[in-house]
């Protein structure tokens, strides 16, 4: 197996309020849900970078494609880590994800090892880590 990631799927309650949560609340880009015809198909991707996508997908519908019982949101097994280029930056999109309805789980603060980060909750319980990282600045 090569060392990539390509596709980052998420499960969600409400396909329409991830959409919104995700373009309109966050600005990610997209086309809009896709597949609504076929059965368990209706998807929406979202750009993050080259060659890396977000899709939210109803949690029971993924559930069905890969063969699995319907898992209910457990956040505290997944973090999502979204590194910016500086502290102000990750004010900025702290208040953006605030502003579009996700849950500020931890404000942003200075970090233990020399970073400054904060954790947030869409709408459908995945958590977000919004992070300057003095060593992996973008």
């Amino acid at each position: 197996m090569k060392p990539r990631i390509s596709v980052l799927t998420l499960g969600v309650d409400d396909l329409e309020r991830a959409v919104a949560f995700y373009r309109d609340g966050l600005g990610l880009p997209t086309e809009g849900i896709v597949g609504k015809e076929f059965e368990h198909g209706a998807v929406a991707f979202f750009d993050l970078q080259s060659q890396l996508k977000l899709a939210v997908w109803a949690r029971g519908d993924l559930a069905h494609d890969a063969g699995l019982p319907t898992a209910t949101s457990s956040p505290g097994n997944v973090t999502i880590g979204h590194n910016v280029g500086g502290r102000d930056e990750v004010d900025a999109v702290m208040d953006e994800a605030r502003k579009a309805g996700a849950q500020i789980l931890k404000p942003a603060k200075d970090t233990f090892w020399g970073g400054y980060a904060g954790y947030f909750q869409d709408p459908d319980g995945h958590v977000w880590e919004i992070v300057w990282n003095p060593a992996f600045a973008p």
